[in-house]
């Protein structure tokens, strides 16, 4: 525990530029470490991509198919790689259930040929998480971490999204959520947003009208009304309501946002929404997998003084819902056909084993192939998709 602590106080009064020079040092000299590095998923979260260096010069290590990727995306908190004298410890680099990265840690076998002793583990993946929450404060003061994170050049209006986010992943004992916003690199008006309290979630999925920064500009604003209507403590019906009112004093009606927003509470599994556009609900309860329609009002800055009442429905222990805007169900391939409930209902299937992290990649995959299976990954028009799987507060598996 002494060697734990003193990486510890090394993380935490690191210069925030230098989080990586600081664990390499102070793992090499506490826990004998002859090799360090910290990964970090890009935007897409196709591949991870080290701290160190020039962003341009970046060797990316693809999350599928690698030991690193393994370790991203597993439920296990370590993998390990084996060779004759040393051991890799992949661990995930996390913070609040968010998956920012992998912290790759290579130590000496010991003289005696044993494993790493079971400690030593727990003790680097706790630094790991340490790591996590240091990145998140830097973050306010350096772009190196933001810098690493890009397999590419952002678009200005992918800028405004990507900074709006809550992050693309939450875990507590009660629910986790996992989400992904595509083209990562281009995306302009869909967005999603969530606070928690100790009682409640709120959940929020938009999606703004028009394209480019015009479309970035609209949902920011959405966004932002409705965490400033939130945060006086008001319900979500008047949160809707006074969003409303803002876009519309800015917009006059002509632009305007969709919006699916709920409220969860956590003690008893009860929901209560608004829904006032176009984001889908789909719920997949054992075997099932079905759309969850609510009676549509308007989107947000349509008219001017729109009332909006909430309805309810009720999550149980073990429900996995997923939310997607209309880039993911209603996108249409080379053919004019659309993705469509059969497909979309099809992919959430598939993806039951994944963890809420990993399914909106999973779902996101699913759709590009149908799209266009020839160039791969990518989709042309925004889609979003938010994975949030329920366990309920008395009960979790």
């Amino acid at each position: 525990m002494t060697n734990f602590l003193a990486v510890e106080r090394a993380l935490r009064t690191a210069a925030p530029y230098d989080l990586l020079p600081a664990a390499r040092a102070a793992l090499a000299e506490h826990y004998g470490a002859v090799h360090v590095d910290l990964l970090l998923a890009d935007y897409s979260c196709k591949v991870l991509q080290s701290v160190e260096g020039d962003p341009a010069d970046a060797r990316p290590v693809p999350i599928r198919g690698s030991a690193q990727g393994r370790a991203f995306d597993s439920r296990e908190r370590v993998q390990m790689t084996g060779y004759e004298d040393s051991v890799d410890l992949h661990v995930p680099v996390t913070a609040h259930g968010d998956r920012l990265g992998i912290l790759v840690v290579r130590l000496p076998v010991p003289p005696t040929g044993e494993k790493i002793a079971p400690h030593v583990v727990d003790e680097i993946i706790a630094l790991a998480d340490i790591v996590g929450h240091e990145i998140l404060v830097a973050d306010r003061d350096t772009d190196v971490y933001l810098q690493a994170r890009r397999d590419g050049r952002l678009t200005l209006a992918a800028e405004v999204q990507w900074q709006l986010l809550p992050g693309r992943a939450c875990a507590r004992a009660e629910y986790e959520i996992g989400a992904q916003l595509e083209p990562a690199y281009a995306i302009y008006g869909d967005n999603f947003d969530w606070a928690e309290t100790e009682t409640t979630l709120t959940l929020g999925v938009t999606n703004g009208m028009g394209e480019g920064i015009q479309a970035s500009l609209l949902t920011s604003l959405a966004v932002n009304a409705l965490r400033n209507a939130r945060r006086a403590g008001i319900g979500i019906a008047d949160q809707a309501a006074l969003a409303d009112q803002a876009l519309f004093a800015q917009y006059r009606g002509e632009e305007y946002v969709a919006t699916l927003l709920l409220s969860f509470d956590l003690d008893t599994g009860r929901v209560e929404v608004v829904d006032g556009g176009s984001p889908q609900l789909w719920r997949h309860r054992d075997r099932t997998v079905e759309h969850i329609p609510f009676e549509a009002q308007l989107p947000l800055g349509m008219f001017e003084e729109t009332d909006y009442v909430t309805q309810e429905f009720q999550v149980e222990p073990g429900d996995r819902l997923v939310f997607v805007s209309d880039g993911v169900f209603a996108a249409l391939s080379a053919k004019g056909e659309a993705f469509g409930e059969k497909m979309l209902a099809r992919a959430i299937q598939a993806a039951r084993l994944l963890p809420a992290a990993a399914v909106p990649r999973a779902i996101l995959h699913d759709l590009s192939a149908y799209l266009d299976p020839e160039p791969g990954p990518d989709v042309d028009d925004d889609a979003l998709v938010l994975c949030l799987d329920w366990f309920g507060r008395a009960t979790r598996p």
